[in-house]
């Protein structure tokens, strides 16, 4: 979008937030970036120009904005709508591979070489991985620095970088402050700030509105595994595997930002947390652009106007959510639920949760790979089911992860014993991200197509949907939120 300087321009000068992270407007004059809701006077259309990234702004020489902190706006939806190599590439470093691993293993994980990568990465974006890498370990230090006591070395470390000096120009350089002079400007007497369960980071994870937190949460919580998730007191909460230890997450929606309460074994696992955590609320969605889109259908449209903003409730682990979607097949939610929780009972990694009621981890495909098959109560033909499909996850036959090239991935799943077009497309929609997967045999969404007044047969509702791509996955969520509750895995 940002080359499209007349849309850019109206953005600003309209302050339209849908806009936030999208593109970042940088002014020559003052030497900062900015983004497009910026509240202060707009500055003349001469003076603006527009980068794709906050990365490429810094790449380019400008700061960032004190006033409307353009590194903390939801990240750009064309990264969670595209399978291509630079939205798969940008998946991975908000994931933090490039602090884990490096530019080369970057690549590798994608498929290509260092070069092709950097290149593409730099034509759409204006900046390379390790640029990109560097603006958000620049984003993680600012809310360490902001929102703990740790040491300013902790936090430099935390953030990935690899030495205090880079972590005090790189902050200097970012945000025209020192490291102290940030933490000097929190309110000391700002409680969300500092959260008095050491240990505990207290953040607000910002979205695009409008958004519907019912059946987002609703859908969570109703299919939680026990030990592993829970709802109380109004969040969300659930254990988390991360590359340097385990966390504990307590998400709660508010009117314009969800509370994120994370408890943290190693507080370098910080970026991937909240990444992970993002995505799992679909939090970078445009919201705007699918509900306007699936309006065009005028039997859907009432629908998208009764409860606009829907999200698609997705994971922090791909392969867990293979799993939980083989152990639903065919039977309710209660007993998905029941099949699960023994499992992790029996194979899960224990963690302590000061707060009461999260137990375990959710098992390793390694773990249960290990699991005797006669031990899971379950048809033979699905035992078959599982165990192929967590030994391929455990060998690395089949792969599930945000860098996925979605028809492989699908393409590797269908070749599965036991997976149908139904239990693929819920694990594209879940799991993988495809905005566009579609579960046109759901029994759920086949009586809200009939009750709707649209075709009902899966053929003839697979062609009626073509006209709401591509965000089919958001039309699932509209039609399930017809029934009673759409939770009832019956399809393979």
């Amino acid at each position: 979008m940002y080359t499209d300087r007349e849309r850019c321009l109206r953005a600003v000068q309209s302050k339209d937030a849908r806009f936030d992270g999208w593109f970042f407007t940088a002014v020559l004059t003052t030497g900062i970036y900015c983004r497009p809701s910026c509240p202060v006077v707009p500055p003349k259309p001469q003076n603006m120009v527009f980068h794709p990234s906050a990365a490429a702004c810094q790449q380019a020489g400008f700061r960032a904005c004190k006033r409307c902190r353009p590194d903390t706006t939801p990240g750009s939806p064309e990264w969670n709508r595209r399978a291509d190599l630079v939205a798969r590439a940008m998946r991975l470093i908000a994931d933090g591979v490039v602090d884990r691993e490096g530019v080369p293993g970057l690549a590798a994980r994608l498929g290509y070489s260092t070069r092709q990568v950097e290149r593409q990465l730099l034509a759409e974006l204006g900046a390379g991985p390790l640029a990109l890498a560097r603006a958000q370990r620049a984003q993680t230090a600012r809310l360490l620095i902001e929102t703990t006591e740790l040491p300013m070395a902790q936090a430099a470390f935390a953030s990935g970088f690899a030495s205090i000096r880079t972590f005090n120009d790189t902050v200097r350089e970012v945000f025209a402050l020192s490291p102290s002079e940030l933490r000097a400007r929190v309110p000391r007497k700002n409680p969300a700030a500092r959260p008095a369960t050491p240990g505990t980071l207290a953040l607000r994870l910002p979205f695009r509105a409008p958004l519907n937190p019912d059946n987002l949460f609703g859908h969570l919580a109703a299919t939680g595994v026990p030990g592993v998730e829970e709802w109380r007191d109004g969040a969300f909460r659930r254990t988390l595997r991360l590359p340097y230890g385990h966390g504990i997450v307590a998400l709660t929606p508010n009117a314009d930002h969800i509370g994120c309460r994370l408890t943290l074994s190693d507080l370098r696992d910080l970026t991937v947390a909240i990444s992970r955590c993002r995505r799992m609320l679909d939090l970078d969605a445009d919201p705007v652009a699918i509900d306007d889109q699936l309006r065009t259908d005028p039997l859907l449209a009432p629908l998208v106007d009764k409860a606009p903003g829907r999200r698609v409730p997705r994971t922090v682990d791909e392969a867990e959510f293979a799993v939980r979607a083989v152990l639903g097949q065919q039977v309710s939610t209660a007993a998905a639920r029941t099949h699960a929780a023994r499992l992790v009972t029996a194979h899960g990694d224990p963690v302590d949760d000061p707060e009461g009621g999260l137990t375990h981890l959710f098992p390793t495909a390694e773990a249960l790979a290990a699991v005797d098959p006669g031990t899971l109560a379950m048809p033979r033909t699905r035992r078959t089911t599982f165990t192929t499909l967590v030994g391929q996850l455990a060998d690395g036959t089949l792969h599930l992860g945000v860098e996925s090239d979605w028809p492989k991935a699908r393409a590797l799943l269908l070749a599965l014993p036991g997976f149908g077009p139904w239990t693929v497309d819920v694990i594209a929609m879940r799991a993988l991200g495809d905005p566009d997967a579609f579960l046109a045999t759901d029994l759920g969404i086949r009586r809200a197509a009939k009750e709707l007044g649209l075709p009902s047969t899966p053929a003839a509702l697979t062609a009626r949907a073509a006209g709401w791509r591509p965000w089919r996955a958001y039309a699932v969520q509209y039609l399930w939120a017809t029934d009673s509750h759409p939770i009832n895995f019956l399809p393979v």
